[in-house]
């Protein structure tokens, strides 16, 4: 049977979204498996140095390297605050708080980076939101406080969050920041280049930062870490961060970026999936509805942003 004539023209970019959607969901065990072995901001440091050294070399081939010497201060400044944020920020409470939640909560717990970036657009850059957005939000904000708070949100009223769960909400504060960021200062700017300067510029931040706070033994305490955590290390530089934004950018420039974004959607279903078998943890009744709204909301998301694109297209063949 011919793969490319059953699934049409386009079946290559779509099994590499769903590859895409594969990496990026087992990063949340694989870093389990990293928090547990590694210093938080030296595993971070190495993972990103490790990735370097595979989108440098992609960038170079893809000729992009030429225009850096043209860019200005401004772009140079946006690029260390998505450094910053998207991932220094990002990658070290990733780590610190895979040390305290199981990587299946985490990964549910972070399907609140598209309500907060959509509401935060909303107000910064006047984003219009309709109904079925707003639906959306809702169901997966309400699914993601059911994980949180193990199925009792009045719960978080009384003795709030714990620390794995506040490390985890960091991320989402990071990501949406380094989206926003993005979207504010990076425009014209390829994602290739971005992924490759802001992956530098992270790296350097957290190698300095990983010194400062762990000290010397950090980085040799990460070097002497066992075959199993390297071995999740090396799969998070350059499976979960190097391929799996080559085959994003390929989804992207073959598909839309609404096409390919909704194969994000599948991510925290994938986590689950694989933290319960790699690492045998427990998925109790909370988290597989909380889980499910989450991340139906997400995918109703998906749909209403669609949904204006859609209707504009229409009136312009009529």
């Amino acid at each position: 049977m011919n793969l490319q004539k059953t699934l049409g023209p386009q079946a290559s970019s779509h099994l590499r979204l769903i590859g895409m959607a594969l990496l990026w969901g087992a990063s949340w065990p694989a870093g389990r498996m990293v928090a547990q072995h590694m210093p938080p901001l030296a595993a971070s440091g190495l993972r990103f140095v490790l990735a370097a050294l595979v989108l440098l070399p992609w960038m170079y081939m893809a000729g992009g390297m030429g225009q850096l010497k043209t860019w200005p201060t401004r772009r140079w400044l946006g690029m260390a605050a998505a450094a910053a944020t998207g991932v220094f920020g990002y990658a070290a409470f990733f780590l610190s708080g895979l040390q305290h939640l199981p990587a299946s909560k985490a990964a549910l717990v972070i399907t609140l980076n598209p309500v907060v970036t959509l509401l935060l657009a909303a107000w910064i850059f006047k984003e219009r939101l309709n109904r079925t957005i707003g639906l959306g939000m809702l169901v997966a904000a309400i699914g993601a406080a059911l994980v949180i708070s193990h199925g009792n949100p009045l719960q978080l009223l009384s003795s709030g969050v714990g620390v794995g769960e506040l490390m985890i909400l960091g991320c989402v504060v990071c990501w949406v920041s380094y989206t926003l960021i993005g979207r504010a200062i990076l425009t014209g700017v390829d994602a290739l280049s971005t992924t490759a300067v802001t992956s530098t510029m992270g790296a350097i931040m957290l190698l300095l930062a990983s010194l400062l706070v762990e000290g010397p033994q950090g980085m040799a305490n990460a070097v002497q870490a066992g075959g199993v955590a390297w071995g999740a290390l090396l799969f998070l530089a350059w499976g979960s961060t190097a391929l799996a934004y080559a085959w994003y950018f390929d989804g992207v420039k073959a598909l839309g970026a609404g096409a390919a974004s909704g194969y994000i959607t599948l991510v925290p279903v994938i986590g689950v999936i694989c933290s319960a078998l790699w690492l045998g943890e427990q998925v109790d009744a909370s988290m597989l509805v909380g889980g499910a709204l989450a991340v139906a909301g997400t995918a109703v998301m998906n749909w209403g942003r669609r949904q204006p694109a859609a209707l504009a297209g229409a009136a312009r063949a009529g």
